[in-house]
């Protein structure tokens, strides 16, 4: 058995968590996520003006003061913290290293960057272009004795699935056993996200500030997800089901080195903050690997102004109006106008009297959307409702990202493990692949009988997470009971999610279920635009898409309340 540990799920994450999931009990490997669609935008801004950036710096303090203490415990560290620069961060880490007279062996994993082949590969002009590689190099690198191994961006499961394949002797062929692992790795890989963090069922549990997962991986890929004793949080077939749901489609979960079967996936309480993962079927990955791609794609600005009182439609009628009239002739490429009625009638507070009407817009040119929107806007000060004022001074235009992804064939993506000697291994693409099969659709169970409903949120027997890929947003909903799932299979259909959450109206839902977890998963295609560096949405990640669905009134039967 192998304890691998995470310390972060986001580039900003808590800071503290490498030392203290070095201190705080025994673990084998430290793993470390650090990559988003947004985090390679903002590190590819770094790049433009400083070629020797690009990869994640906050990863270099944390080591400052925990690389001594894991080189004494025998923890090995892996990290995608390397970005867009992984030969970049792993000499500043034997710099480091050499400064605090610390001897360890540096290996990184490279040839995702596709950057200066992206023409060639059909990929346009982007600002950055990375394949998401696997996890054989990380296992080369551990298997040569590095101590941290630091890579661009490979998939967030590898951190886990190469130090397990590299520990348990895995072949490329052991297909449900690496499944297991990608099964585990994504479920610690958002950190506190899987120990009770924005946890739909939190008034349950003492979360407090919760501690940081841990997989305990089998030989055959079956895992236990847990924290060291004592941290706060909770792990339950609930946290664990929540962040399996988190991002992804259908029942198969295509990877570079595995397809995981999802609905295969059986979860079990073992004790206390002790959930056993196991049953994890695999299959031959795809022939090609994912590619992200991010784009600068002009300049944004905002402002939201305040509606207080009375009349807040004819209130926002008329600014809408006075605006567009003060920006003829310079009108911005893109205007976006939300109107949040927080507003409550005959309030005792300021704020409780007041709506939030946002204006969003976006335009190549910077001037168009910096200064001349600005000025547009706070010239009304004087001019327009009664109780004008806005949140935050109108600012200058800020540039924005645009995020897509593509497929590129394994085979022309190199794959470099560069051990510490500075020896370069090739890892060779996947000898055995399938193409991404339709998900098997189950049979659905007996509908519940009749009886008496009651009108309550749908949050009273179920759980959500939701997220982002790219455009595309997803949102997981389960429950908790056999009864549940059977009313709940019947009752959540497309027809009715477009019902319950209007904004999805016009756009392409899936659905696909998951009967071994009671859950079903949508697919909502274009909901978020151009992705979260464009912020196309007032929740730009649909973070919080869950938790609306979950408060919407719907009629469940009273005998599964």
């Amino acid at each position: 058995m192998l304890r691998i540990a995470n310390a972060s799920g986001f580039y900003g994450d808590r800071f503290s968590a490498v030392r203290e999931m070095l201190t705080d009990g025994e673990i084998d490997v430290l793993t470390g996520d650090y990559l988003a669609e947004l985090t390679m935008l903002i590190l590819g801004r770094d790049r433009l003006k400083d070629a020797s950036r690009g990869y994640a710096r906050t990863f270099l303090r944390q080591l400052e003061g925990s690389l001594g203490l894991a080189k004494d415990r025998g923890v090995k560290i892996v990290s995608n913290a390397g970005g867009l620069n992984p030969a970049g961060l792993a000499e500043a880490v034997r710099e480091l290293a050499r400064r605090l007279g610390i001897t360890v062996d540096v290996a990184h994993v490279e040839g995702d960057d596709l950057l200066a082949r992206a023409d060639e590969l059909g990929l346009g002009q982007p600002l950055t272009a990375n394949a998401y590689l696997g996890a054989w190099g990380i296992a080369e690198c551990l298997r040569a004795g590095a101590d941290v191994v630091v890579t661009g961006r490979v998939t967030d499961a590898s951190l886990v699935v190469g130090p397990a394949a590299a520990h348990h002797g895995w072949r490329r062929d052991d297909y449900d056993a690496l499944a297991g692992a990608v099964a585990a790795g994504h479920v610690i890989e958002c950190g506190a996200q899987a120990t009770g963090g924005n946890y739909a069922f939190f008034t349950e549990h003492e979360i407090g500030v919760p501690g940081f997962p841990i997989a305990e991986v089998h030989p055959d890929g079956s895992s236990v997800i847990t924290k060291h004793e004592g941290t706060g949080g909770v792990v339950t077939v609930g946290t664990v089901t929540a962040q399996l749901l988190y991002e992804i489609a259908g029942p198969r979960y295509p990877g570079p080195d595995v397809t995981a079967r999802f609905d295969t996936v059986e979860l079990r309480q073992q004790g206390a903050d002790r959930v056993l993962i196991r049953g994890t079927r695999g299959e031959p990955p795809p022939k090609t690997l994912k590619v992200g791609l991010n784009r600068l794609g002009g300049f944004r600005n905002e402002v939201t102004f305040v509606l207080t009182g009375l009349d807040i439609e004819a209130k926002a009628a008329l600014v809408r109006e006075q605006l567009r009239t003060a920006l003829r002739g310079s009108e911005p490429e893109q205007v976006r106008w939300t109107l949040g009625r927080t507003d409550h009638p005959d309030a005792d507070t300021e704020e409780a009297a007041s709506a939030l009407l946002h204006c969003a817009v976006k335009d190549p040119d910077p001037k168009v959307a910096g200064r001349a929107f600005s000025g547009a806007a706070i010239e009304l000060a004087l001019a327009s409702y009664p109780g004008f004022h806005v949140t935050a001074p109108p600012a200058e235009a800020s540039p924005y990202g645009v995020f897509t992804d593509s497929t590129v064939d394994a085979e022309l993506v190199p794959h470099v493990a560069v051990l510490a000697d500075g020896t370069r291994v090739d890892i060779p693409p996947p000898g055995e692949t399938r193409d991404l099969l339709e998900p098997p659709v189950p049979q659905l169970p007996e509908p519940l009988p009749q009886g008496p409903v009651r009108r309550v949120p749908l949050g009273a027997i179920a759980g959500a997470r939701s997220g982002d890929k790219g455009g595309s947003a997803n949102v997981g909903v389960w429950v908790r009971t056999e009864r549940q799932w059977r009313w709940l299979v019947h009752t959540l259909t497309v027809e009715r999610l477009r019902q319950l959450l209007p904004e999805t109206e016009d756009l392409p839902v899936r659905r696909y279920l998951l009967p071994n977890l009671l859950a079903v998963n949508f697919v909502v295609d274009d909901l978020l635009g151009e992705g979260v560096a464009a912020q196309a949405r007032f929740d730009p990640q649909a973070k919080a898409l869950g938790e609306w669905l979950r408060s919407r009134v719907v009629e469940i039967p009273e005998e599964i309340l």
